[in-house]
């Protein structure tokens, strides 16, 4: 990483990724996958291969705060059939970044994200509704199936872009969960996944003192988004809430083709 671009930003390119790292807070603690925009900032204020590791601390601060509001609300038997697949999607992301430029990762992500949201709508209304709170989808072959593609996807698309959070969004409302326990669920995920990626950031070079303090600066701006995602979460009904993350992944791939 060229560290060195860290300390020629400008006031407003800080308030810029201040307001992203608001912005994780808010959708790590209410409409997750909302932080594709902020994967958009800080790529367009830093350089595109840096800023991955620059914005994955500020990412686990919100996890952070993420499982300690909803810890009670996590589905284990989903998460722990998602690993092994997510952890196979996280060695082919980082084979992947040691020879794609950033045109490549941008696209593939982007289209990725694209696909599963279309899926995901054409799935639910054709779907009839459930009214368990429960998930059983990952008891059933097909259910298996089904995490294990999504869960390589999500792997893939974390290590590359730190995108894999719609990927996630969209296998679980695929899966029926309902807002308590779709935030609880992530909320796990996504802080053992990206706890489990900083050495493989740190091997490629993403992730050194200069960006560590950086964060630093920014997780302060983390904390205030948490809570305002927290009080709006309560206010937010399960329709408007599938809604905003399924239009939350939409831009988000749409931001990653169109750069």
């Amino acid at each position: 990483m060229d560290t060195m671009t860290l300390w020629h930003i400008s006031g407003w390119e800080f308030a810029a990724l201040a307001f992203a790292a608001l912005l994780v807070g808010f959708s790590k603690t209410a409409v997750s996958g909302a932080n594709t925009v902020s994967l958009a900032i800080f790529a367009a204020v830093l350089p595109a291969r840096a800023s991955t590791g620059v914005l994955l601390p500020v990412l686990i601060v919100g996890d952070v705060l993420a499982v300690l509001t909803y810890r009670r609300h996590a589905h284990w038997p989903t998460l722990w059939r998602l690993f092994p697949a997510v952890a196979a999607g996280v060695v082919v992301g980082t084979l992947f970044l040691v020879w794609a430029d950033d045109a490549v990762v941008r696209i593939s992500i982007g289209a990725i994200l694209l696909l599963m949201a279309g899926v995901t709508i054409w799935r639910r209304r054709t779907a009839k509704a459930e009214d368990e709170d429960e998930p059983d989808s990952v008891a059933t072959r097909s259910g298996r199936i089904k995490a294990r593609s999504y869960g390589v996807l999500g792997g893939f698309t974390t290590m590359v872009a730190n995108a894999g959070g719609p990927v996630m969004s969209m296998y679980l409302l695929s899966a029926g969960f309902r807002k308590l326990g779709f935030l609880g669920t992530s909320a796990f995920f996504f802080l053992i996944v990206n706890v489990s990626k900083v050495p493989f950031s740190a091997g490629l070079g993403l992730i050194d003192g200069h960006s560590l303090l950086l964060d630093a600066a920014l997780a302060v701006f983390v904390v205030p988004g948490a809570f305002i995602g927290k009080w709006a979460v309560g206010r937010i009904n399960q329709r408007l809430f599938e809604q905003l993350v399924i239009a939350a992944t939409i831009v988000g791939g749409l931001q990653l083709l169109l750069r």
